[in-house]
């Protein structure tokens, strides 16, 4: 898409109106028309299609499978940051909460006995075995989350609970030498390596208490409640079947392998729609619940092609123009200029552009109405702006290889003047050099003058 020239409609008029004439010009006088230099206001505009994105918008989805116990919400209803909107009952998130319980108190409480003729080295290796198998396939499904800060969040979590297991199984290992050395007790080096598993029950305890507590759903923040959603991501619910069946067993079943799923929640499942979310109604782990969009600030990310990109500036103004809004003008200003491409239909490559929308007016005087997020715009990014220039007709230029020509007329004949050309408009351009004011040019036909020609009014 290439740079859009543009001049107001009545300024433009305005400019013609002074700097346009009938002429005559031998043979082709028909189609040779003169002009004088004239000063007026040039823009320089670079048009690109754009979007209307909310200020904040979160999809809140259910942490386990369950049924909707109740709905606080509907469609449409503002809601306040922390408002309780829906509550799930889960039995599954109940039961897996009170097992990782019962599992971490009972090697907290020493409950597990020392095998007979245990090999305590063999034993705390097969322990540190499970464990790196459990935290490699937990990272590599958490890899596999597309929405990168989701994605960003679990992976901390893992490295998280993989570094405490390492302190750890490191002060195991070091028990297990002094055992092996005489130094120490056969209960002393279980206990390290019971130490090490209880890493994990204590972050699946973690885990399925956070689950729990998701089970009521809260407004992340002010806004506009629509229930459902979209499809997210992932469900990282599935982690448990990911991993090594020896991590759960290790801690007498608690199921360490719901701890590394629960790190960082539920970042996706199936889109619902508002006929789907009702009071009595099954969901699944991770399945949209309700949707909260804050509107009260809009942006526009707009779509700018390669060849125009690198006119665009922070604080660049701009015009917006909505096919819902007829007759609505608005403004707005470059926030934010993208580096990552995309590949446009044309083949070519755009750079997303974000601009703060602010207010509009109607054609009428009144005042526009606030569009809705999603809605389609056309931004005119004003790259370059000068004031009380002199200025021509777009018409008048003619290229000549690098150079941008323009015939004047001296003594009733054609000149050929190489000008330098500042901001270029739709309809008017910027002459910095060659042209002085009040000189007549030729505004029409310029393609066709030739040097000397004879050129009348």
């Amino acid at each position: 898409m290439s740079a859009r020239r543009w001049l107001p409609p009545v300024l433009v008029a305005v400019v013609l109106a002074g700097q346009v004439s009938a002429c005559s010009g031998g043979t082709k006088g028909d189609r040779v028309r003169l002009g004088r230099v004239a000063r007026s206001d040039v823009a320089e505009v670079v048009e690109a299609p754009a979007t209307v994105s909310a200020r904040a918008t979160a999809t809140v989805r259910a942490a386990a499978e369950g049924t909707i116990k109740r709905l606080y919400v509907g469609d449409g209803d503002r809601v306040r940051e922390g408002d309780v909107l829906a509550k799930i009952d889960s039995p599954t998130a109940k039961e897996q909460l009170d097992q990782a319980r019962e599992a971490d108190q009972s090697l907290a409480g020493g409950g597990a006995s020392i095998p007979s003729a245990l090999n305590m080295s063999a034993f705390q290796r097969r322990t540190d075995r499970s464990a790196q198998r459990g935290f490699a396939d937990a990272r590599k499904y958490a890899m596999k989350i597309p929405d990168l800060k989701q994605r960003a969040v679990v992976l901390a979590g893992i490295t998280k609970a993989e570094g405490e297991y390492r302190s750890a199984a490191l002060a195991a290992r070091e028990a297990v030498v002094r055992l092996n050395a005489g130094l120490g007790s056969v209960g002393s080096a279980f206990s390290s390596i019971t130490n090490a598993q209880r890493v994990q029950t204590r972050a699946a305890v973690r885990a399925a208490e956070r689950t729990v507590q998701g089970l009521t759903i809260k407004a992340p923040f002010d806004g506009v409640a629509g229930l459902g959603g979209p499809a997210g991501g992932g469900n990282l619910g599935d982690l448990a079947s990911k991993l090594p069946q020896q991590l759960q067993s290790q801690a007498g079943g608690s199921g360490s392998a719901s701890a590394l799923a629960g790190l960082g929640g539920y970042t996706g499942g199936a889109a619902k729609d508002a006929s789907s979310i009702a009071t009595g109604a099954p969901v699944s782990g991770g399945d949209a619940v309700v949707t909260v969009t804050d509107a009260s600030r809009l942006s526009l990310a707009a779509d700018v092609d390669e060849t125009d990109v690198l006119q665009i500036k922070d604080g660049v103004a701009a015009d917006v123009e909505f096919d819902a809004v007829p007759g609505g003008s608005y403004e707005a200003e470059v926030t934010g200029i993208g580096v990552t491409p995309k590949e446009s239909t044309g083949g070519g490559v755009t750079y997303k552009v974000t601009l703060a929308l602010k207010n509009g007016t109607m054609s009428g005087g009144g005042r526009a109405p606030w569009p809705k997020p999603g809605m389609s715009a056309v931004v005119d990014l004003r790259v370059r702006e000068s004031r009380d220039v002199l200025s021509v007709p777009s018409a008048a230029i003619v290229s000549s290889g690098r150079d941008s020509v323009v015939w004047a007329v001296v003594g009733g004949k054609a000149e050929r003047r190489v000008v330098k050309l500042g901001a270029q408009g739709d309809t008017t351009v910027e002459v910095t050099r060659g042209l002085d004011e009040g000189e007549q040019v030729v505004v029409r036909g310029a393609d066709s003058v030739k040097q000397g020609q004879e050129l009348s009014t």
